[in-house]
């Protein structure tokens, strides 16, 4: 039995996910057994990106090492964190001079409660290339955002610059979070499990974290 306590951090694939459709492909009173058939944009939800998404390197989803989806991680709070704000190596206050090579940072910003309006995706708190840079240079494993990137979505340019930066340097990127509040925990052991999409872009995944008792 587990002696943690354990959370989902994962957003749920339904029919209003973008590019999600769902529709039923069997049913138990015709068929003998209910099925659905999913139609699944490989960004859509909780995700994780593969450097192949950029084009980064051809490194593709199902040849990341199973070993980095299990790590310890730091939950930083910018709940306070404003609309479009950039985030940087300032934002992460102790954290900064306590992360070492190999764990890996989640930012609770509360976006995901914005799931559904105009500002969870045209109005999201960046990475700025700065806070970029910083984490491929302390060897950070995977970094968790709640919006559903970590750039502004709207500005090519951008979008393209951090995901290559954090690409560059073998940093995981993990997009669409949620259930931060949850978290009592400055410091967590982090799962997260893509599918395995083979020759994927990135694929759907099925995120918790694990909190000592």
């Amino acid at each position: 039995m587990i002696d943690q306590k354990v959370i989902d951090l994962t957003l749920p694939i339904n029919g209003n996910s973008s590019g999600v459709f769902i529709e039923p492909a069997k049913t138990l009173a015709k068929d003998g057994w209910n099925a659905t058939t999913l139609h699944l944009y490989s960004h859509s939800g909780t995700h994780m990106d593969a450097p192949l998404h950029f084009e980064v390197n051809d490194k593709t989803i199902d040849q990341t090492p199973v070993h980095r989806f299990i790590s310890e991680a730091w939950v930083v709070d910018l709940t306070d964190i404003s609309p479009k704000e950039s985030i940087t190596v300032g934002h992460l206050h102790s954290i900064a001079a306590s992360i070492e090579k190999g764990q890996s940072i989640i930012l609770h910003t509360g976006w995901s409660k914005k799931l559904g309006t105009d500002e969870y995706r045209n109005a999201l708190p960046r990475i700025s290339p700065e806070l970029a840079h910083w984490l491929g240079l302390k060897g950070v494993n995977i970094l968790g955002v709640e919006p559903p990137s970590v750039a502004d979505v709207n500005n090519l340019e951008e979008v393209t610059q951090i995901h290559t930066i954090l690409m560059k340097n073998d940093v995981i990127i993990v997009e669409g979070l949620t259930n931060l509040d949850a978290l009592s925990k400055s410091k967590i052991t982090l799962i997260a499990m893509p599918l395995k999409v083979e020759n994927g872009d990135g694929a759907p995944a099925r995120v918790i974290a694990l909190e000592k008792q």
